[in-house]
């Protein structure tokens, strides 16, 4: 885990319904009906952290696919080329290996994947995603925000954004988010606005495939 990821934890209180953990195991915790989220704290290679870069500043759009997981990799590479993007190897790699990830927590063979470069305020409310399970991660830019529960409750209740512990995911970081479809209790998360900032995102979404997109 790096110093800034350690720093951010140590400000805030554990919140009981998330696990965090420094390998992919880490994500299995979302089985658990008490674990609303989580987070697998990986470091991205340098390789793919140079790319990512590149590409959060070089391309534009988005990709989508409905995709079965073991045709992921050659998906993701025609789709890059169509979109104009440079097709590289390591992330299409990373991304067939989330999505075999994904895939295997969500108990499906087809995914809904996009790859997305944010230039400003994508869902920049807070809200709970109406899915079974989402997967995110950020290549580039700033990862997802999320909050407790305690302070989601407080939120709801009129309490300002400004008086809870608003906390966020590390570029690099993999998250499996728990939707509305399946529990009463989803984490409430939001893109972290960017609008003004000049910073761009390369995110990563995947829903498994029957699940409702928002």
């Amino acid at each position: 885990m790096s110093a800034l990821a350690r720093a951010a934890d140590a400000l805030f209180p554990p919140a009981p319904h998330v696990t965090m953990g420094e390998a992919p195991d880490a994500l299995a915790a979302i089985a658990d009906p008490a674990i609303n989220l989580a987070i697998w704290q990986r470091r991205l290679a340098p390789g793919l952290v140079a790319a990512a870069g590149q590409l959060a500043h070089g391309a534009a759009g988005e990709i989508r696919l409905n995709v079965a997981v073991d045709g992921v990799a050659v998906a993701v590479s025609r789709a890059l080329v169509t979109a104009g993007w440079p097709p590289v190897t390591a992330l299409v790699a990373d991304v067939a290996e989330l999505a075999r990830l994904a895939a295997a927590h969500m108990k499906t063979a087809a995914l809904d994947l996009r790859l997305e470069v944010i230039t400003g305020d994508a869902c920049r409310k807070f809200h709970a995603d109406h899915v079974p399970l989402r997967l995110i991660t950020s290549y580039a830019g700033p990862g997802s925000q999320w909050l407790a529960n305690a302070d989601a409750e407080a939120l709801a209740a009129g309490v300002l954004l400004d008086r809870l512990d608003l906390r966020q995911l590390l570029a690099g970081e993999v998250a499996l988010f728990k939707g509305k479809l399946l529990t009463d209790r989803p984490i409430i998360h939001r893109s972290p606005p960017i609008a003004g900032t000049r910073q761009r995102r390369l995110v990563l979404v995947i829903n498994p495939a029957t699940a409702a997109c928002c």
